[in-house]
């Protein structure tokens, strides 16, 4: 349920993906039963892609993953988060147009 550049994160590789990663890294925390989640799946994918080589772009599912979405204290979906170097840089709670996200990772990305 991800484009081709979208990433999947679990509690099994979140922290050698994300949290050790020398990207910045937009992790979109989801899950299947999710209205709002469905609707940012574009917007992630489109950005997975404008951002390739830049940064990494991925989705972790909140319901298989319970480990991570307790440690980011997770409360409501989706909530997207923005990473660098093992550090929460941004949070974005709620279904958020795609220039927000993408000027999070600008200011990361270059």
């Amino acid at each position: 349920m991800a484009g081709p550049n979208t990433l999947e994160f679990t509690d099994e590789n979140f922290d050698a993906e994300v949290m050790e990663s020398d990207q910045p890294v937009l992790v979109d925390f989801w899950a299947e039963w999710c209205g709002p989640c469905k609707a940012l799946i574009p917007v992630i994918d489109e950005l997975a892609t404008e951002n390739e080589g830049k940064a990494k772009v991925g989705k972790i599912d909140t319901d298989a993953n319970r480990d991570i979405s307790v440690r980011f204290s997770i409360s409501a979906i989706p909530t997207v988060m923005l990473f660098h170097k093992g550090e929460v840089i941004d949070k974005f709670v709620g279904l958020r147009p795609k220039k927000d996200l993408q000027a999070a990772l600008d200011k990361l990305a270059g």
